[in-house]
């Protein structure tokens, strides 16, 4: 709708001091002639637009002209109003900022319009974390956050998942949170890396500018790093038979290894899923789930159950070191 596009033009205007029409065009999906006849729209409902023509020209507003968002519809407010169920803006320490801003745009809103936004705030959650995700260290995001912003070099001590610890000097691009967890996309020697927040064990920010790759942006770089996650092996595959009645709780506990979930059919006992394991031994697992879970291949899986199982009945029997003071 042109009026839709009328208020785009204005809301894109009061965030930059100059656009083309060209990218106007381009964002809205329209021609640059289209654009021209818009902000002579604009300019006819006495909104102070002017266009400068040479190579630094554009289309600008008036320095001190601003507009309230009274132009938006109903579920534009409503999605901004879904944003304070996040859970990202703590982290980031802007919790604060979150509420007062919503706050001024509840004020700013049409009166038909605050109903709908505030019901949408209540009765829409937003919960970043996985079921039975465990307990999961704080990250601390100020330094990161702080060279980030400030283009400066960062200085880590990182923990990796087997406990290996080493120290990176990181060149940051973006901080990213996926599934409630923050990660930090950045290079390290020209090369792009993935950190997790929470396995940083100390930051400290550099002096030297950043070094990022010339034309590389910060998305492009997460869907390099997420492409690189996403295209690794999986490991080793494990075909297990689940309890009918525990194929549910299975699949929450499970779920980030589960290749196949369980399909539990009527009138059967069991039913079959396949989990994709970094390396076999994760396997144990399983043993959580006691004579509600086999394992039936591959044998080698099949064995680490049959250890392991040995030494818990070894503990747990008459001789064991569970039954002595």
């Amino acid at each position: 709708m042109k009026s839709d596009r009328l208020l785009s033009i204005l809301l894109l205007l009061q965030t930059r001091s100059r656009v083309t029409a060209a990218e106007l065009a381009e964002r809205l999906e329209v021609s640059v002639r289209t654009v021209h006849r818009d902000v002579e729209a604009l300019s006819a409902a006495g909104v102070p637009v002017y266009a400068e023509r040479g190579r630094r020209g554009g289309i600008a507003l008036l320095p001190g002209f601003r507009t309230d968002v009274s132009g938006l519809t109903a579920p534009e407010a409503q999605a901004l109003f879904v944003l304070a169920s996040g859970g990202a803006h703590g982290a980031l320490g802007l919790d604060g900022a979150l509420g007062s801003a919503l706050r001024k745009v509840m004020a700013a809103l049409p009166a038909p319009h605050r109903p709908a936004a505030e019901q949408m705030s209540r009765r829409i959650i937003v919960e970043a974390e996985r079921w039975r995700s465990g307990p999961r260290a704080d990250a601390d995001l100020r330094v990161l956050q702080g060279a980030l912003f400030g283009d400066r070099r960062l200085l880590l001590g990182y923990r990796h998942g087997g406990g290996r610890e080493a120290e990176y000097t990181a060149d940051p691009y973006a901080l990213v949170a996926k599934a409630g967890v923050w990660y930090l996309a950045a290079d390290v020697a020209g090369e792009p890396r993935l950190f997790r927040a929470d396995r940083v064990l100390w930051a400290r920010e550099l002096e030297e500018p950043v070094r990022r790759r010339p034309g590389q942006d910060p998305a492009a770089v997460w869907e390099e790093l997420r492409g690189q996650v996403e295209r690794r092996p999986e490991g080793v595959r494990v075909r297990v038979r689940v309890r009918a009645s525990k194929a549910a709780l299975f699949t929450r506990i499970v779920g980030p290894f589960l290749a196949e979930p369980p399909e539990p059919v009527a009138g059967r006992q069991w039913c079959g899923a396949v989990l994709a394991y970094p390396e076999v031994r994760a396997v144990r697992q399983l043993l959580q789930f006691g004579a509600d879970v086999l394992v039936s291949e591959p044998q080698s899986a099949r064995e680490v159950m049959a250890e392991e199982a040995a030494a818990l009945a070894a503990l747990y029997g008459p001789q064991g070191e569970g039954r002595r003071e």
